[in-house]
């Protein structure tokens, strides 16, 4: 066996089924009746302290499937790390509770994640629950404004694809090489959750790893189960945050002063954006708050020390985030 599925659920009663589902139908046409052949990967739900009955449903309905429960809601990072470090396999599938896996959809991940042993990260094509034809997530991009997207959100699924290098990989749904990941100190918890796969994928490159797109593995996702929106006030202030964030523990002083006038007209347009929702100030308030936590303790102790032999895979990030604001703005 391979790979470990860690499924972070957080209050996922309505999604919980048609994940595990999927995914039991996947295992059972990769085996196709062979008694003899071993699975392809184990299912693990590690639950955040839900309170409307996921774990009961999860022990009686699904007793092929792993569960570890917290007490609480301890964010997307901690209940990941929880998993990532309780697996045994290679390979880790990070899976959010609300997607629907397609046929074949572990087995392209594999296929792509051992053709180059360079590989950190496979995404997959994230299509959309209410129109399988547009694009939910087709890899994750970040540029000098200092601005994450998904990579095609919106747009018609055929002009995606094509195998892809992203930035970073989508956590929601993407194959992790668990050895990696452990190397790096798995997810920064300091994140909670939010822009914590850009983080991690960040830090990969930075170490010379690569992140990669593979349309072959096709998943449904559902987008903001838990969180109830696009843009809500949790998740605008702790986006923000974690922004401000990992561009303090990621970025060498030079680049960040190589990048400074970028990240100020980023920041600047940000606010003004969501002033007009109403939510410009916490917008502000979630920076400075991710600013002060780079020179707190947890941010000394994550900064990524600048090593003159990852020089190279520096420059090669700066490219990236330079070509990345140009991709944002022709739609790429």
């Amino acid at each position: 066996m391979k790979i470990t599925v860690v499924i972070p659920n957080y209050k996922g009663k309505e999604y919980i089924r048609p994940c595990l589902d999927s995914l039991l139908e996947e295992q059972a046409r990769y085996l196709d009746g062979e008694q003899d052949k071993p699975p392809l990967f184990k299912v693990l739900v590690v639950d955040n302290g839900s309170t409307d009955g996921v774990p009961e449903i999860v022990r009686r309905e699904y007793p092929e499937v792993t569960l570890l429960e917290l007490a609480e809601n301890t964010g997307f990072c901690h209940a990941v790390n929880l998993g990532i470090r309780a697996a045994d396999t290679p390979y880790v599938l990070l899976l959010n509770n609300d997607t629907v896996v397609k046929p074949g959809f572990v087995q392209a991940l594999l296929a792509r994640m051992e053709s180059d042993g360079r590989i950190f990260s496979v995404s997959p094509l994230m299509l959309s629950m209410e129109d399988e034809s547009r694009v939910d997530d087709a890899g994750d991009r970040y540029n000098a404004l200092g601005w994450a997207f998904a990579r095609g959100k919106g747009r018609p699924a055929a002009r995606y694809q094509k195998q892809a290098r992203i930035f970073a990989a989508c956590g929601g749904a993407s194959l992790y090489r668990r050895e990696a990941v452990l190397a790096l100190g798995g997810f920064d918890e300091n994140h909670f959750a939010y822009l914590e796969d850009i983080d991690i994928g960040y830090r990969a490159r930075i170490h010379g790893w690569h992140n990669v797109y593979e349309p072959g593995a096709r998943v449904l996702h559902a987008g903001s189960a838990v969180s109830g929106s696009r843009h809500n006030a949790f998740k605008v202030k702790l986006s923000s945050a974690n922004n401000a964030y990992m561009i303090g523990k990621n970025m060498p002083l030079i680049q960040i002063f190589l990048n400074f006038p970028f990240l100020f007209l980023g920041f600047c347009i940000k606010t003004v954006y969501f002033a007009k929702k109403k939510m410009g100030m916490l917008y502000v308030k979630g920076y400075a708050e991710g600013i002060a936590r780079c020179f707190g303790n947890a941010g000394k102790e994550h900064r990524v020390r600048f090593k003159w032999h990852n020089l190279w895979n520096y420059c090669r990030i700066q490219g990236t985030l330079w070509l990345d604001m140009i991709r944002i703005f022709i739609k790429s």
